[in-house]
């Protein structure tokens, strides 16, 4: 490993593949024929993530899970459903193995996220909905999240 700046070692990593694992889009409105009149979109996304070590040396499989529900205000009916497992394949060497969980968990799910945001965008759009941008996630908030949720259950 080569070393630069007083003995840290240098952190490489790239981006080998990007691709959709899984995805389904549910249009309600157009299922049960509700008029624009009769919806007012409440939004709610959930975010998972998913991290395991390929086979090959310094590669790592990383999935971004999007649930994006949208429901009537009015009467809490589903408008659309739309999940998404966006997946990325990284080479990533020169992170220190402590802190290799929460680089793969963080950085690597920052670097795919507008991607999947214009797919999102795209198939609400494609679905004959308002294009729907989705807010910037913080990994770094949701990673302790799910720390801190891990620690509780092992109590």
């Amino acid at each position: 490993m080569a070393e630069e700046n007083g003995g840290a070692p240098q952190i490489k990593m790239s981006v080998l593949a990007q691709f959709v694992r899984d995805m389904s889009f549910e249009n309600m409105v157009a299922q049960k024929g509700l008029s624009a009149t009769e919806v007012q979109p409440d939004i709610q996304v959930q975010v998972s993530l998913d991290a395991r070590k390929r086979a090959q040396d310094h590669q790592f499989d990383i999935v971004t899970k999007f649930k994006v529900t949208s429901k009537n205000k009015v009467n809490d009916d589903t408008l659309f459903l739309l999940e998404v497992d966006y997946g990325g394949i990284f080479h990533v060497e020169g992170v220190p193995e402590e802190q290799l969980h929460p680089f793969l968990m963080i950085e690597c799910p920052r670097l795919m996220f507008p991607f999947v945001r214009r797919i999102i965008s795209d198939v609400t759009r494609d679905g004959g909905f308002p294009p729907l941008n989705i807010d910037t996630v913080d990994f770094l908030a949701l990673y302790r999240q799910e720390i801190a949720r891990r620690a509780q259950t092992a109590n």
